[in-house]
């Protein structure tokens, strides 16, 4: 990596664990089988999809039976919307959300609008959060489904979903929530959430990009998405792309066997990341909340400043995200922000800096060096 930026991009995609690429390699040369075919190959690949689909199930703590895999979190949020809201169209047509979701599940919701489906949109407070509350009084008799993220990919609050099921459970709306951020990196234990519908993405979890997985609670009944052949017991035709989900259950496995020093390593690198600009830079503040947070993400604002000059200058020295993109017009503040109603004089100057598994502190100093030497 000697002379490449400093990544802190790790909320936008990480790269492949070692152990992932070393599982995956027979996928990409003796072990090539179509795990529906019944001969030795097919067997072969039968297998491994199945223990790839058995990781899963217990990062998860569900049974493997409600593991179906997908093409990504955009392709398990999609499923999970559009194949719920269509198989309970009978009994209504309401659906909740919150306005810091992310583009796969806010589009999905456009188009079940146009479709004649109601979006009840959720503020948040300023920390980010969607309150219970809230989510309850949102509540109709015809309220289907709930659709809440569990930790937000800009800010990183962790959202009360444990709560808001609860409540759902009371008026027998389905609850869905998007773990693409959070999986790996807190306890995402679809038990202890109560959720009926799970998206998980394998990019963001050091699994390879194109790969992802939807838990669905034994019982519940969503429209198929992918018509064909009847692969995934039924619920997503098409032939498993067995290297990646081979990829994405050997990153499981890593996840929940090395949750809590990941996330203490995480944390430690985010925190002093965070510690090196607050004592450099005065005018500065940090979104989402304070406690609630994924251990691996900083949101920082800086006052007057404008986050896309800055990353230009620093390319060569760390590479993130901006909270707003500037264009011929003016400046588009990213939704969640606008959401959180973070002030004018900062938004345009937020960066998302998101440290991984790899990061070390010398990267921590190498970025708070570039970023103070420009501010």
């Amino acid at each position: 990596m000697t002379g490449r930026p400093i990544y802190l991009d790790y909320n936008a995609t990480t790269p492949l664990d070692p152990e992932v690429i070393d599982a995956m390699r027979p996928y990409l040369e003796e072990r090539f089988g179509n795990p529906s075919s019944g001969h030795f190959y097919g067997i072969e690949a039968r297998e491994a999809v199945d223990q790839a689909r058995a990781r899963v199930a217990e990062l998860l703590n569900c049974s493997p039976q409600e593991v179906v895999f997908t093409s990504g979190g955009s392709e398990s949020n999609n499923y999970a919307l559009k194949g719920a809201a269509l198989a309970l169209r009978h009994r209504g047509n309401h659906i909740v959300t919150s306005s810091i979701e992310h583009p796969a599940v806010t589009e999905v919701c456009g188009w079940l609008a146009a479709r004649g489906f109601e979006i009840a949109s959720l503020p948040v407070d300023d920390y980010g959060m969607v309150g219970v509350a809230d989510v309850e009084a949102a509540f109709r008799p015809d309220t289907i489904l709930v659709s809440i993220m569990h930790a937000n990919n800009e800010v990183g609050t962790v959202q009360p979903v444990a709560e808001i099921a609860r409540v759902a459970r009371r008026v027998g709306a389905l609850v869905h929530t998007d773990a693409a951020q959070s999986a790996g990196k807190i306890p995402v234990d679809v038990a202890a959430l109560g959720v009926d519908l799970l998206s998980l993405a394998g990019h963001k979890a050091y699994a390879p990009k194109g790969v992802g997985a939807l838990y669905v609670r034994r019982g519940v009944t969503l429209e198929k998405f992918i018509h064909g052949a009847g692969q995934e017991a039924g619920r997503r035709a098409g032939t498993e792309n067995v290297l990646e989900i081979v990829g994405l259950g050997k990153a499981c496995e890593i996840a929940r066997r090395g949750l809590a020093d990941h996330a203490g390593h995480m944390r430690s690198m985010r925190d002093a990341l965070e510690e090196g600009l607050r004592t450099r830079v005065a005018a500065m503040r940090i979104n989402g909340h304070p406690v609630e947070r994924l251990p691996n993400t900083l949101s920082v604002s800086f006052r007057g400043a404008d986050a896309q000059e800055l990353l230009r200058a620093i390319g060569d020295r760390v590479a993130a995200s901006a909270g707003a993109a500037c264009h011929a017009g003016g400046v588009d503040i990213s939704h969640v922000l606008r959401a959180m109603r973070v002030p004018a004089e900062f938004a345009p100057g937020t960066l998302r800096l998101s440290t991984g598994r790899p990061t070390t502190m010398a990267e921590i100093e190498g970025a708070v060096r570039a970023i103070c030497d420009y501010l």
